[in-house]
């Protein structure tokens, strides 16, 4: 086999635009410190529990911002290497494959790297220098440097919810980023989310909300996290298509977020209680 070692041609990033605006509402001035941002160069840290719209938040400014969105779920096998690219053999030739994080600083694109804790530590270093002045990226196996444009952007986000001392950001990673908190949005708004997105009338999806309010009591008795609005939007979405609403409130909400028999137990009767 040849030595012969070529750079491969950079794929189009079309395929990462965002063509379509994305239904989101705005629950304070997250669009406005967002922007603030990304024309200060400035990265930035979405914080907040699973199914709270940090990823469709990302989708709407990137089509906002008109640039592409190029995003990451980070997993505990992730490497630097996944991050930054690799040789692949290619027939007979050895070709460079760019990884998600410099095709996104060659292409002035968004790079989202979400639920970030869930990646090794020695691998979040790689992200530093993109972080700070210098706004670079080593790229050790062809010897280069790539200096970000000032279009690309690096976002990340997690879950403090499930915040351990294994998994956590560093404070050497925390203070590179500027951070937006995110919860679940306020019940009038939910409302209209659940019934924007799912299809149900707006009775049903105060239902919902309701339902999803109660069960969020049990956090920290019992329950790890609170139903997210992604799971109403669901319920919501079976019941549109003629499931029982209790029966889609059971498998979309109570059976989702616990195995305890009791807490599920809990929940049904709550369930019922509104959904009479």
């Amino acid at each position: 086999m040849s030595t012969k070692c070529c750079l491969s041609r950079e794929l189009p990033v079309e395929e990462y635009l965002i063509e379509e605006e994305p239904y989101y509402v705005p629950v304070g001035n997250e669009v406005e410190i967002f922007t603030a941002a990304y024309k200060n160069l400035l990265p930035i840290n979405l914080k907040g529990p699973t199914g709270s719209g940090k990823t469709r938040f990302m989708e709407y400014m990137a089509y906002r911002l008109k640039r592409p969105l190029i995003t990451v779920a980070c997993h505990e096998d992730l490497t630097a290497t996944d991050l930054v690219g690799r040789f692949l053999i290619k027939g007979d030739s050895v070709e460079w494959n760019d990884g998600p994080l410099t095709k996104a600083v060659k292409n002035g694109a968004i790079c989202y790297l979400d639920e970030v804790v869930e990646a090794r530590k020695d691998t979040i270093v790689v992200i530093h220098p993109l972080t700070d002045d210098r706004r670079m990226i080593p790229i050790d196996k062809l010897g280069l440097i790539l200096r970000a444009p000032d279009e690309f952007m690096l976002a990340i986000s997690y879950n403090p919810g499930y915040q351990s001392a294994v998994k956590d950001l560093k404070q050497s990673t925390r203070q590179r980023f500027v951070s937006i908190e995110f919860d679940y949005p306020p019940a009038r708004l939910e409302k209209h989310i659940v019934a924007h997105e799912s299809g149900v009338d707006e009775k049903m999806a105060g239902d919902l909300v309701e339902i999803g309010q109660r069960i969020r009591n049990f956090k920290h008795h019992g329950l790890e996290e609170g139903v997210s609005t992604r799971l109403l939007i669901y319920a919501g979405k079976l019941i549109h298509e003629g499931i029982s609403p209790r029966e889609a409130c059971r498998i979309a909400m109570a059976r989702p977020i616990t195995d305890n028999p009791d807490l599920q137990k809990s929940i049904d009767e709550i369930i019922y209680a509104i959904l009479e």
